[in-house]
């Protein structure tokens, strides 16, 4: 054989182990599931309901449940449109777990069918029938679990939590109520659910009766005791991330400042309140009022990583966190906004 062709027979015998190899890598099947919209069955509310899925990816694994805002589309969720958390949390060896829907629902369960937004049996859903599907589907641990949401919904995982706290290790809530009972906030919650075409009785009742006692986070702030909790708010002074609400800025949009600013003002009072309860009850507590502040992603999308650090993680996996005052905005006679312990 000359030198020539033993050239060529090396360089096609080496063609074909690098091709084979390359097809090996190809073709090879991952065994990491990716992130999908699963829907799931609720009996409760009679319908399925879309739920985004990012898996842990491996059996016995911790669970958050990410709820969505007012307005929250029926098939998608804002933290989907808005934010970047499903990346964030790919990786972390955590199932995070998104619901679609629950528009001006408060996520809890309503005493009737209403005309406009159906039956809402959300906190039946949430605390029961989703996490036997996460542990049936994805090996989830059950036991490990945290819950989050903004506005509305800060309200509504707070609440959540401390009605079932055995359920929880953690919760956060970003730009959210938990003062339901208090003069000017139960009214405020049932103008937004009026203003989704909701009727508020349909809900908890006529206040000051009905349910609405049972379902103020404010009041049952001592179930937590021993969890990790974060608290967030702006104080609708300005925004970094946002001009069109800085009356001295150029592109200060009138309309935009009254639909934000009153909001982040009012969660902040809230959250404040909220925080001073938390002191007496003994939880590990993260706060972050920042002095300035809208009522939007920007800044839930921030929060949410660092009540991943401070709470959501060390709740799960054990370590520091928990116990910080991470912003220096306070409200008039309302204080400091330190941390319990």
């Amino acid at each position: 054989m000359t030198t020539r062709a033993r050239t060529r027979l090396l360089a096609g015998a080496m063609t074909l182990m690098v091709g084979a190899g390359l097809a090996s890598a190809v073709s090879a099947p991952s065994a990491e599931a990716r992130a999908a919209t699963d829907r799931v069955y609720s009996r409760a509310m009679h319908r399925s309901i879309p739920v985004y899925v990012v898996p842990a990816n491996r059996p016995n694994a911790p669970t958050i449940y990410l709820l969505d805002g007012l307005r929250a589309p029926a098939n998608d969720t804002g933290w989907l449109i808005n934010t970047n958390v499903a990346n964030f949390m790919r990786g972390k060896g955590v199932n995070l777990v998104m619901p679609f829907g629950g528009a001006g629902s408060f996520y809890t369960d309503w005493q009737q069918r209403d005309p406009k937004l159906g039956l809402n049996r959300w906190e039946t859903f949430l605390t029961r029938e989703l996490p036997r599907y996460m542990k049936s589907k994805y090996q989830s641990d059950g036991v490990r679990n945290g819950i989050g949401g903004l506005s509305m919904s800060g309200t509504s995982a707070l609440n959540i939590a401390s009605r079932h706290a055995s359920m929880y290790k953690s919760v956060a809530s970003y730009s959210g109520y938990p003062t339901v009972t208090m003069p000017g906030f139960n009214q405020g919650i049932q103008m937004s659910v009026a203003e989704v075409g909701g009727n508020p009785v349909n809900m908890w009742g006529m206040f000051p009766g009905g349910d609405w006692f049972a379902n103020d986070p404010f009041l049952s702030a001592g179930n937590l005791a021993g969890k990790w909790v974060y608290v967030s708010s702006g104080t609708g002074i300005t925004s970094k991330y946002d001009s069109a609400i800085n009356p001295g800025s150029p592109n200060f949009d009138p309309m935009r400042f009254v639909q934000m600013v009153p909001l982040e003002t009012a969660a902040s009072i809230s959250s404040q309140l909220y925080i001073a309860r938390l002191r007496t009850v003994g939880v590990h507590l993260t706060t972050h009022i920042s002095p300035d502040g809208g009522h939007w992603w920007d800044y839930w999308q921030r929060r949410f990583k660092e009540s991943w650090y401070t709470t959501y993680k060390p709740s799960f996996f054990g370590g520091a966190g928990g116990n910080n005052n991470l912003g220096s905005g306070s409200l008039g006679s309302l204080g400091s906004t330190g941390s319990g312990s």
